[in-house]
């Protein structure tokens, strides 16, 4: 019922509707480029585009706070979405007049917009609502992602059947025409509806370091993230399992699939709701040690039914990984929260590359081995965290507004 009465809101309404019709675009986005760079030049040509994506993030994430600043409203952002109709509208032309180079640079313009417009609508987002209902927006808003993962790549295997290749890359692009039009309508009414979208006079001044300096518990926080998503790819190696251990094919690895994302769209529904305990960063590690030992659990699962099981409950468990953070880093004062959206979306892409250059092949070559030690292994890393925020928070009581206190006074 907190989505329901959220959604009753013209704003959140207007805004949900364009970032999940925009997310939705993103899927069908991600197969076309996919499928379009392997039917033209092979798998290496697959990973070229992944890192082309990946980098600017990368880059804008240690090197572009000045940038990031100037996109700090809604209208902004608005702009930011026009742009990357042309940008993704022109792929399918750029393959054909200049080859793979072309279409890698519009790759990485497409990840250069990507990387300045998540952060920055991240950080807007909790004006949309009272600070009570920060945590049910940021679980409404992680609910698209979810209902895009699902439904996205069947789309585009249905659209496949009936219109070109290219078609894809057009309704991304129709779909980032909705959404720069609902920015900038928002962008338009901000200051007679309250603080969304407005850019700040004076950003503050405080550096991604400096603030990591100042709140080490996030900053284990992210960097446990990190160590997760790059042991995640393991999972990619669950093919290999299923032929190895069962002799299973295709459709169990889809059974597997589909049960995965049943658990976490149950999963959504119960973190956007929850009253999530005070000490956010504490308990953010603790569901990485969780989603770390079910990732393990991979390893040992005999048979297809306990597959399925650990499929549910790994689902189940990948909402808390991102509505918890988020909803922590919503405490901030907005300047420093884009800061440190933004780091956290460098360290996830960083590992995200770096282990899609590893981890699946190592782990095809002994799945069993491959989950265990992925699994393991974020237990052990999301254990430092935990204790480390713990260490670090002991004496900051119930509070979860800390960080904004303690920044607005100095």
């Amino acid at each position: 019922m907190g989505y329901v009465r959220l959604l009753r809101r013209r704003r959140v309404l207007a805004l949900w509707g364009a970032q999940a019709l925009s997310v939705f675009g993103d899927r069908l986005y991600a197969m076309a480029i996919m499928w379009l760079a392997w039917e033209k030049s092979g798998a290496a040509a697959m990973g070229l585009v992944a890192v082309a994506e990946s980098v600017p993030y990368i880059v804008m994430g240690t090197v572009g706070r000045r940038l990031m600043d100037r996109f700090a409203s809604l209208r902004a952002l608005a702009a930011v979405d026009a742009a990357r109709i042309g940008l993704v509208a022109l792929l399918p032309v750029a393959w054909a007049v200049f080859g793979l180079p072309g279409m890698l640079v519009l790759a990485a313009a497409v990840g250069v917009a990507g990387a300045v417009f998540d952060p920055n609508l991240g950080a807007l987002v909790p004006d949309l609502v009272r600070p009570g209902e920060v945590q049910a927006v940021y679980g409404l808003m992680d609910l698209t992602g979810r209902f895009a993962r699902i439904a996205g790549p069947g789309a585009a295997g249905v659209l496949l059947t009936v219109m070109p290749q290219g078609a894809l890359f057009w309704l991304d692009a129709a779909t980032f025409a909705v959404s720069a039009a609902v920015l900038a309508r928002l962008g338009r009414g901000a200051h007679k509806t309250g603080p969304l979208g407005k850019r700040p006079a004076a950003p503050a001044s405080l550096g991604a370091r400096a603030l990591l300096r100042s709140h080490p518990a996030t900053g284990a926080a992210i960097g446990v993230h990190g160590v997760g998503i790059f042991a995640q790819a393991v999972n990619l190696a669950l093919p290999a399992l299923l032929a190895a251990r069962l002799g299973a094919g295709a459709g169990a690895y889809g059974l597997i699939l589909a049960t995965t994302g049943a658990g976490a769209l149950a999963g959504n529904l119960v973190v956007g709701h929850i009253k999530l305990p005070a000490r956010l960063p504490l308990a953010y590690c603790g569901v990485w040690a969780a989603a770390g030992l079910v990732l393990a659990l991979n390893g040992l699962a005999g048979n297809l039914p306990l597959l399925l099981a650990v499929a549910a409950v790994s689902g189940f468990v990948m909402p808390f990984c991102g509505v918890t953070l988020q909803t922590h880093l919503a405490t901030f004062p907005p300047a420093p929260r884009r800061r440190l959206l933004s780091l956290d979306l460098t360290v996830v892409r960083a590992a995200g590359t770096a282990s899609m250059l590893v981890v699946p092949a190592v782990a095809a070559a002994s799945p069993t081995a491959g989950f265990l030690a992925g699994g393991l292994g974020t237990v052990a890393v999301a254990g430092v965290g935990a204790a480390a925020a713990w260490w670090w928070t002991r004496d900051l009581g119930p509070r979860v507004s800390e960080p904004e206190r303690e920044l607005s006074h100095g």
